[in-house]
């Protein structure tokens, strides 16, 4: 069976260093994707993460740390590999890019489903934040939707 990955990407109009340093600094990701985070993402950093849904929560290890352009670490569940790319193109735009692998076990196609759908999401709320200065709440938003979900179980 061929490996799978959940791939997103977005045109984001500002330079990489801005949407790189999004995903760095607490006081921004928290903005847009996490309710908190107990520290900056660094080259071999190791934080903990609380998203917005409720109980939500992951150990982050930094494996790649290039300014302004990748980002490499592993969450603790299933040890899966999230891959970021910032490309700038023309006119301090920025292609951000996701990928996320080692997905593992039985129900592995609705795990890359739902990683290329949350992960569009973070990126889309991230390019309404920097092109607009507003949140659009979509990561808030879902968040409520898969709590809700989690408990009409």
């Amino acid at each position: 069976m061929a490996e799978l990955v959940a791939k997103a990407k977005m045109l984001i109009r500002r330079p990489a260093t801005e949407v790189f340093n999004a995903f760095v600094q607490p006081d921004l990701i928290t903005r847009f994707w996490l309710k908190s985070t107990t520290g900056p993402l660094a080259r071999g950093a190791q934080v903990a993460w609380e998203f917005m849904v409720p109980g939500a929560t992951e150990r982050v290890h930094v494996t790649a740390f290039e300014e302004p352009h990748h980002i490499a670490f592993t969450w603790s569940e299933g040890g899966l590999a999230v891959d970021m790319t910032f490309a700038e193109k023309q006119r301090g735009s920025t292609v951000a890019g996701v990928e996320v692998r080692n997905f593992q076990g039985e129900g592995g196609v609705d795990a890359v489903v739902n990683a290329t759908e949350g992960f569009s999401i973070v990126l889309c709320e991230l390019k309404v934040l920097l092109e607009s200065g507003r949140s659009a709440s979509l990561v808030k938003d879902k968040a409520e939707l898969i709590h809700a979900a989690a408990h009409d179980d």
